[in-house]
């Protein structure tokens, strides 16, 4: 047996080596089991009550109407033996079959907490147009033929879930659909004898015709889930920014609605790292007077400041041009006050004003108040034709302002203003005169130049996700602890030219692929960049 200090040495490092292996490999469990305990909280909450579903009927019954109008339906072929024909075999086939007209008299959205939403219809009736062809041993024959149905009976429940990109899911469980009552009516040369025999007819194509039912009610469902698939819910909102939708989890579905949860964050244009922030959880409250209710958090917003920040947004640069352009015309003295600063420092060459964020605009949602602050320098530079820019005075300063806001057809529209401002001089030149004149002269800037170019961009809103020809209606906003509540009704816009199916969402991007190397829609979020540094 092996002995002496190089076996103990050896012994020792092997035991070493294993336990720096179950060391590391604990540490990585722990790191799996720290990252599954983070929990990611909602930016956007959306919430649609039972009097969405109950309005949802009304427009859902009108674009299922226009939607098999126009659908092609599957042809319908069977073989009977007559016996009161006496012929051993009659092949038909119904084709181009088409619903004229029909009727959902009962019909019921009900949700199913923890599943989906139920839909019943009942003693529904439909009016159907086809062209047939009978073939049987001693003839065949061609024609037409209205068909009556009667009892429409259909159940099933629409289960919500999400999938791994965030894209919501239809799953259709439990369908049941058959049609009790079918009268056949056939017209052609020989249709007073056809009819003389339709009742016996009747019978088998019933049956097949309500083998069919749930396979295209099924087939349906699935193409709405392939146009849901073709979401794109990383959209681009400007030059500078990003908006994640994807749904986070799941719908949460309860006895009285049913609650979507979006991630709703920005991010830098070129860098989707998540803000070094998080997001925090809050409720929405127990309110079911609205047909929807969108739950905008805090961190939605700090996500956008941050972002633009990081994207470089917030810093405006005006040239002396632009001053004169954008800013004297809006306020006799302030021409004086930059006449003043002129003279102080005997500028007799053109200046530029540069206002730079120094950080991310804070962003604070209390009951009844929007605030934001935004923590910048104030810079005063002057450059000859053949000389580099030249720092004459830097200054930083906070400017905190008031946002207010109202819904607008289907945006939120907000705009700002100057609630206080706070200075810091440099102490070279620091003294009770000049900080109450450089006050009013930044003051001035503000009021009269940035903000109104930055509600001149803010007017245009943010637009509010909503389904195909679904507008917003009777909307109110209220500003809570932490995040906005938007409360609103929708209102389904008819049109004579509708699309056959549910293959476009108005407020949503359907083109399929990736972002990057493709124009961006505009969505006018405010960057005060893309008005000031207009050449």
């Amino acid at each position: 047996m092996p002995t002496g200090p190089n076996f103990c040495i050896r012994s020792e490092y092997k035991m070493c080596t294993k336990m720096v292996q179950v060391l590391w490999g604990c540490f990585l469990l722990w790191n799996l089991y720290i990252s599954s305990a983070q929990t990611i909280y909602p930016g956007i909450k959306a919430r649609a009550t039972q009097r969405a579903l109950d309005y949802g009927i009304q427009a859902g019954v009108e674009m299922i109407e226009q939607m098999v109008k126009e659908r092609k339906i599957p042809d319908l072929k069977g073989s009977e033996s007559p016996k009161f024909l006496k012929i051993d075999y009659m092949n038909y086939k119904l084709i181009n079959i088409k619903i004229n007209a029909f009727s959902l008299p009962n019909t019921s959205l009900a949700f199913v907490p923890g599943v989906g939403i139920r839909a019943l219809i009942k003693h529904g009736t439909a009016n159907i147009s086809t062209d047939w062809e009978i073939k049987s041993p001693l003839f065949q024959d061609t024609g037409g033929a209205n068909l009556l149905l009667s009892g429409v009976y259909f159940t099933g429940i629409l289960v919500l879930a999400r999938n791994d990109f965030g894209h919501p899911i239809l799953k259709l469980q439990d369908c049941n659909a058959q049609v009790s009552r079918n009268d056949i009516s056939f017209s052609g040369e020989l249709s007073v004898l056809y009819n003389s025999f339709a009742e016996p007819m009747e019978k088998p194509i019933l049956k097949n015709l309500n083998k069919m039912l749930c396979p295209i009610i099924t087939s349906e469902v699935e193409a709405l889930n392939a146009n849901l698939s073709m979401l794109e819910v990383l959209r681009s909102v400007d030059n500078y920014t990003l908006l994640d939708y994807s749904l986070i989890s799941s719908p949460e579905i309860t006895e009285n609605y049913i609650d979507l949860n979006l991630k709703g964050v920005f991010y830098p244009l070129e860098n989707l790292t998540d803000p070094p922030f998080s997001s925090v959880p809050f409720v929405l409250p127990e309110h079911n007077d609205s047909m929807i209710y969108i739950g905008i958090s805090e961190y939605f917003f700090k996500s956008a400041s941050y972002a633009y920040f990081t994207a470089g947004a917030f810093n405006v640069t005006l040239t002396t041009k632009k001053i004169f352009n954008h800013l004297i015309r809006n306020s006799q003295g302030l021409g004086n006050m930059l006449s003043w600063i002129a003279e102080l420092y005997i500028l007799s060459q053109p200046f530029m004003v540069q206002v730079l964020a120094r950080e991310p605009p804070v962003v604070n949602l209390l009951p009844g108040h929007f605030t934001l602050d935004i923590p910048a320098s104030f810079v005063i530079l002057t450059q000859s034709k053949n000389s580099t820019a030249e720092t004459v005075l830097s200054m930083d300063f906070v400017a905190s302002t008031n946002v207010a806001l109202a819904i607008l057809g289907q945006r939120l529209i907000c705009s700002l203003s100057l609630n206080r401002f706070r200075l810091s001089l440099p102490e070279s030149i620091r003294s009770n005169i000049e900080v109450f004149r450089f006050e009013n002269i930044l003051s001035s800037i503000l009021h009269f130049g940035v903000l109104p170019l930055a509600n001149a961009k803010l007017q245009q809103g943010f637009p509010l996700p909503n389904p195909h020809k679904i507008s917003l209606v009777n909307s109110d906003i209220e500003v809570l602890e932490g995040f906005l509540l938007i409360s609103t009704d929708l209102k389904y816009k008819t049109s004579l030219k509708q699309q056959s199916s549910f293959h476009g969402w108005e407020a949503l991007n359907l083109i399929r692929g990736r972002w990057r190397g493709k124009p961006a829609p505009w969505l006018p979020v405010w960057s005060p960049l893309q008005e000031v540094n207009r050449p």
